[in-house]
């Protein structure tokens, strides 16, 4: 059976931040499966999901409890179970573009959460149109559609919902 660990950082955007993260898991003897990583403002935030024996991941957490204490760095880790696979799911890529306004993505996991569709990645940036300046939103997904859904219609729905909130929006196949 195959161990891991959740963990979240916060701290400081400075030089050194994934470093230090990063030997604090190679030395617990540990390896990242799966991170994100990103600078929000003037911080720094990653998450990881970590892979190790128990006594490894063990050593991992008295570490990141030692991280939290002489770097400043906000830590939370927690075990979990590897990612489940799940075969009858359709990847589909989604992308949005609007004026900025409130409640953008709410709606739009609203709309995918009542059809049962799984988020399984979500990005959004607020950026200044080019030549006008105009506060603009983005939004990228990755969905998890139910392969018993029917592609057509939904994508029709996703379509009209998105023209009634003044969105442009595409939703594809994930290619690769």
């Amino acid at each position: 059976m195959k161990n891991y660990l959740l963990v979240t950082a916060l701290g400081e955007n400075q030089p050194g931040f994934v470093s230090t993260l990063t030997q604090a898991v190679t030395e617990a003897g540990c390896s990242i499966v799966d991170s994100r990583m990103v600078a929000l403002g003037s911080e720094f935030a990653a998450i990881l999901m970590v892979h190790g024996n128990w006594n490894t991941l063990a050593k991992l957490e008295a570490q990141l409890k030692r991280l939290e204490q002489n770097q400043g760095l906000h830590l939370l880790a927690q075990r979990c179970e590897g990612r489940r696979g799940q075969r009858d799911l359709l990847p589909y890529a989604v992308e949005v573009i609007a004026l900025d306004q409130p409640g953008i993505v709410h709606s739009l996991a609203e709309f995918f959460s009542s059809r049962a569709i799984l988020i399984e990645e979500l990005v959004c940036r607020s950026y200044s149109a080019p030549h006008t300046g105009t506060p603009m939103f983005s939004v990228n997904m990755v969905v998890g559609i139910p392969a018993n859904l029917h592609i057509a219609m939904l994508r029709e729905e996703f379509m009209d919902f998105c023209d009634h909130l003044n969105l442009d929006a595409v939703m594809e196949p994930v290619k690769g």
